[in-house]
């Protein structure tokens, strides 16, 4: 854990005190959890056969607890570059409010949890993918990748992808095809989202010595490749109505939505200043939750259209 002197650390860890609940709660990471359990309720919803809805509420809930504790470990790990960065550097650890021992294990107390009660409630091999998420997020993302390649988002991303296939894992006890796609959907989102951000908080992720792809290769290349992205993500997100997990009102959603995130990187790779990549920061994060939501609103549409066309001859007689 470099950028930080031994003393520094030592001084900021002698300083923790004060430890509030909602301190706690920080380390979870809320807002990136939100997004996370989303995801993973609807592809549990999008799954085909019946779930007790007590036991998909559990799924649910092990997904978000899941979350929260790889992001707990996650800043256990990057307490002394997140004291560098200026949007990090008041999270608890980084501004001595909580000592890192408590964060690693309040982390890790949540993942064996999380674990175990999703592996003996659902099934084992829901519990086996979120066991594995936790894995990939820590060992693969945190500590292996995020400080050493400008591909750490690209690869390190997969993490995020997998709530969808353990939700539909959670409810069928399988992997299926459409469960991928979701995977896919979420996977080629990652790199646009992530590097509109590090477009404009550049400077942060330099101090910190993190090689994001606009600090290695410069703001050209990421905003090409950001473009790249968005336009492999129109079959990606049509893919789930291909492949009759939804109808086609989500299908064409999906195709309009694409095309103005495209639109998008466009005026990113076009512009010179910062406003247009927090623009499409924004719009990332509206871009997969609206794709998610339509699939649930298509999915529940299904039954209710087909008893409308049902009763539809009746009414006219």
């Amino acid at each position: 854990m470099s950028q930080m002197t031994s003393a520094e650390l030592a001084r900021r860890d002698a300083a923790a005190f004060g430890t509030s609940a909602g301190d706690y709660v920080v380390l979870l990471k809320p807002r990136v959890m939100s997004l996370v359990v989303f995801t993973g309720f609807v592809g549990l919803y999008l799954a085909p056969g019946h779930l007790n809805p007590l036991l998909a509420a559990v799924a649910v809930l092990c997904i978000a607890v899941a979350a929260g504790a790889a992001g707990a470990i996650n800043m256990w790990y990057e307490r002394d570059i997140d004291l560098l960065m200026e949007r990090t550097r008041n999270r608890p650890l980084p501004a001595g409010r909580m000592a890192p021992g408590e964060a690693l294990g309040f982390g890790c107390v949540l993942a064996g949890a999380s674990v175990m009660v999703m592996g003996l409630a659902l099934n084992w091999v829901a519990g086996a993918l979120l066991a594995l998420t936790i894995g990939f997020y820590v060992f693969v993302y945190t500590i292996g990748l995020k400080r050493r390649t400008p591909q750490n988002i690209v690869i390190g991303g997969a993490s995020g992808a997998f709530p969808p296939l353990i939700g539909w894992a959670a409810a069928t006890g399988e992997v299926g095809w459409p469960a991928l796609a979701l995977f896919a959907l979420i996977f080629f989102w990652t790199p646009p989202h992530f590097w509109a951000l590090s477009l404009y908080r550049a400077d942060d992720y330099a101090r910190a010595g993190v090689p994001m792809l606009p600090v290695v290769a410069g703001p050209r290349e990421t905003k090409k490749q950001m473009l790249l992205y968005t336009l492999v993500l129109w079959p990606v997100a049509v893919a789930p109505a291909l492949l009759h997990v939804t109808g086609w009102i989500y299908g064409i959603a999906a195709v309009i939505l694409s095309a103005l995130f495209s639109l998008l990187a466009c005026r990113v790779l076009a512009g010179s200043d910062a406003g247009p990549a927090r623009q499409m920061f924004g719009f990332s994060i509206l871009y997969l939750f609206l794709l998610f939501l339509l699939m649930a609103l298509d999915r529940t549409s299904g039954p209710v259209l087909g008893l409308v066309s049902g009763l539809a001859p009746a009414f006219g007689a």
